[in-house]
């Protein structure tokens, strides 16, 4: 029988009190406490716990504090990845960005979502949907990226947007629900 924690990975409903899942999380609480409290000038640390929180880091990383994330191993960032202040991480699956990503001040990626019925809601399970972020990606202040999205190379979401569906390559998108703008050269 599956745990909960590969039911999770799988994007199968799960139980979150599991203590396995519960171990996790309080792992990356300390290791987001500890990074949140670096000196702007300790780069070192900063990388040292980067490595140690996210699943996988490319090179010349910048996450500005403070930072939240579930678990922090299920995220992934390439070369170059740049994330602003206040930005929260759901990564009960896969977040994966790719090289020179740019995440503008308290934007929000949630993989974790519930199920619709209220009977199973209460019963505490949930589930989540990965998110996939290409190359190239300027990602505006206090935008939202939704469960099972994924953001295409080069592409622009604008500040505020609300991610609710796959946003192809080389466009623009703004709004809730994010909608394309306009298309890029």
């Amino acid at each position: 029988m599956p745990t909960e924690k590969k039911k999770m990975l799988a994007g199968e409903l799960y139980d979150p009190r599991d203590p396995e899942l519960v171990a996790a999380r309080e792992r990356a609480r300390e290791l987001v406490r500890l990074y949140n409290r670096t000196a702007a000038t300790d780069r070192e640390s900063r990388l040292l716990l980067l490595d140690e929180l996210f699943g996988e880091v490319g090179e010349e990383p910048t996450v500005e504090p403070p930072v939240r994330c579930d678990y922090g191993d299920q995220i992934s960032v390439g070369d170059r990845f740049f994330a602003n202040f206040g930005c929260v991480f759901l990564d009960v699956c896969a977040i994966e960005f790719g090289d020179r990503c740019l995440l503008g001040p308290s934007v929000h990626v949630y993989t974790a979502t519930h199920p619709l019925d209220a009977v199973e809601r209460a019963e505490g399970k949930e589930y989540g949907k990965p998110v996939t972020v290409g190359d190239d990606v300027w990602i505006g202040g206090q935008a939202v990226l939704n469960p099972g999205v994924e953001v295409g190379d080069r592409s622009v979401v604008a500040s505020g947007a609300v991610v609710t569906r796959d946003v192809p390559d080389d466009v623009v998108v703004r709004g809730n629900p994010a909608e394309v703008v306009r298309e890029l050269d």
